[in-house]
C-alpha cells in the first residue's frame, strides 16, 4: 500500500506563492491517479487539483489558473504550485492517490497522512 506523506505548508501574505510537495512510498505510484485535498476550518474537506497517471490534469474552479499540480515519478513525489495565493486558500492540504480515478474524485480512502498547513494572511 502506498503512504503518502506531505510537506511544504507555511504562512504566506496574500499574493505569495509557495511549493507543497507529497512524497510517497511504493513502486506502484507512476500508475497512480493522484489528487492534492484542502480542508479549511469549518469546512469539509474538498479536491484541489488531480493527475491521471498519465499526467492529465485537471483543477477546482477556486485555483484554477493559480495552482499547478505536477509529478516525478522517478522520485515519487507530487506536487502542488501555488501561486497568488488569497486568504481563502488557509486550509490544511492533503495528498492521496490510488489506482481508480473515481477514488481520487470522490476522496475516498482508507486513510490520510497529517496534511501540511497553509495560511494566507497580512
Amino acid at each position: 500500500q502506498v503512504q503518502f506523506v506531505e510537506s511544504g505548508g507555511d504562512w504566506v501574505q496574500p499574493g505569495g506563492s509557495l511549493r507543497l510537495s507529497c512524497a510517497a512510498s511504493g513502486s506502484v505510484f507512476s500508475s497512480y491517479a493522484l489528487g492534492w485535498y484542502r480542508q479549511a476550518p469549518g469546512k469539509e474537506r474538498e479536491l484541489v487539483a488531480h493527475i491521471t497517471g498519465s499526467a492529465l490534469t485537471k483543477y477546482a474552479d477556486s485555483v484554477k489558473g493559480r495552482f499547478t499540480i505536477s509529478r516525478d515519478n522517478d522520485n515519487n513525489v507530487m506536487y502542488l504550485q501555488m501561486a497568488r495565493l488569497i486568504p481563502e486558500d488557509t486550509a490544511v492540504y492533503y495528498c492521496n492517490g490510488d489506482y481508480r480515478l473515481t477514488a481520487v474524485l470522490q476522496g475516498r480512502f482508507n486513510s490520510w497522512g497529517q496534511g501540511t498547513r497553509v495560511t494566507v494572511s497580512s
